[in-house]
């Protein structure tokens, strides 16, 4: 599964800067992760403030 963002996100779009796909984008209320997209690297992870990238179920 891929990574999915949690409602811990505040916005700083450091995880999109990381991504080396391009899989994640600035949504209405925080970022999003395209599941079509996500390898599951978990640099998002690795580089979150706040722990707001998780591993989807």
């Amino acid at each position: 599964m891929s990574y999915v963002i949690t409602d811990e996100c505040i916005s700083c779009g450091v995880c999109a800067d990381e991504c080396p796909v391009e899989a994640i984008s600035e949504g209405d209320d925080k970022y999003e992760i395209d599941p079509e997209l996500c390898t599951e690297c978990g640099s998002c992870a690795d580089v979150c403030p706040v722990e707001a990238p998780q591993p989807g179920e």
